[in-house]
């Protein structure tokens, strides 16, 4: 295990005679960390992004004329039939190809933030435990490494989010004409209007909810690290064959179920930022000006208009993607580790 240790994170005793393979090995262990995030964020991306198209529409309030309308008596009901009209008018108004809009923007973002995560993760739990005196198997340790991931995830991929949101939102509409016309014709577009009329910060606009969204991430990754521990004690105190193939198995049981777990806390609990930060990253429509303007009149609106039911729109979609991710993601990151040694 020392000697694991040691190859893993770097020279301890014997730094003088083994700085070539130490420091070969620790460059190694960090670009693994970015494969790994990298690659379960590619397949995520693709499995879900039906699921993530259905929850952005879901979040936003471009989908939801009627809602304001409807009386009391309907609200129990209305979230059901909201979900499956959606889905109906997409398919039927837009094609199956619809289900992938923004999927684009969403592996260029998805593939660069999971590697940027996972590399500042991995290499902050080192660097934290070191600093702090703990283990890497301290819940300090990794709540700190999990908050610098956010941060920096959320600070370099901001503007891609809110191309792919805008491209999500974005609906076809009948001109005076009768043409129908949609308000970007594809990314670059999109980029482009966005840099005209909005300026540089425009593509940082939800930042703020992307920044409140590390407090999941941490709270998602400190409750998977301490989950995984346990199941893999569990796993490794039944009787049972011990063959290559039975750990693996024993491996992807403990991740899946730590993953979707602690998802589903971390979900639960913070999925209020997620509306807020699709409301801010919508495109101007009222006189060219912003309906949401910040983090706390976004919530105060929503709050107003819709009620707190508004702060957990698209909930459903949501879990339905976000609970799959979080294994294919994790379980692919921790697979690559595995096999690479690292």
């Amino acid at each position: 295990m020392e000697g694991k240790a040691q190859a893993r994170y770097g020279p301890t005793e014997g730094e003088e005679q083994s700085i070539p393979v130490l420091t070969t090995k620790k460059a190694v262990s960090s670009w693994v960390h970015l494969l790994a995030g990298a690659s379960g964020g590619m397949a995520t991306a693709i499995v879900t992004s039906p699921l993530d198209v259905l929850r952005t529409r879901l979040q936003s309030d471009f989908y939801q004329p009627q809602n304001r309308g409807s009386d009391a008596s309907s609200r129990p009901q209305r979230s059901n039939h909201k979900t499956l009209r959606i889905i109906n008018s997409i398919y039927r108004a837009e094609g199956w190809r619809a289900f992938f809009r923004g999927l684009g923007p969403s592996m260029a973002g998805v593939v660069p933030a999971t590697a940027i995560k996972f590399y500042v993760y991995g290499n902050c739990k080192r660097v934290g435990a070191q600093l702090m005196g703990h283990t890497e198997d301290s819940a300090m340790v990794h709540a700190q490494a999990a908050i610098c991931a956010g941060l920096a995830t959320s600070t370099a991929t901001n503007p891609i989010w809110l191309v792919k949101t805008r491209l999500q939102l974005d609906k076809t509409q009948t001109n005076t004409g009768g043409a129908s016309t949609r308000r970007y014709r594809n990314s670059i577009d999109c980029i482009r209007q966005v840099m005209r009329t909005e300026g540089l910060g425009g593509f940082y606009r939800g930042l703020s909810a992307s920044y409140l969204g590390s407090i999941e991430t941490a709270l998602h990754l400190v409750l998977y690290e301490q989950l995984k521990t346990r199941l893999n004690r569990s796993l490794e105190a039944t009787e049972g064959p011990r063959t290559p193939f039975w750990n693996e198995v024993f491996h992807w049981v403990s991740t899946s179920g730590a993953a979707s777990s602690a998802k589903l806390v971390a979900g639960l609990i913070t999925y209020p930022h997620e509306v807020i930060r699709t409301r801010l990253r919508q495109a101007p429509v009222e006189h060219g000006q912003p309906k949401y303007t910040g983090l706390v009149q976004c919530f105060r609106t929503i709050a107003k208009e819709e009620g707190m039911a508004g702060l957990y729109g698209g909930l459903a979609p949501h879990m339905l993607r976000s609970l799959p991710s979080a294994i294919i993601t994790l379980g692919v990151y921790e697979f690559v580790l595995r096999v690479t040694g690292a």
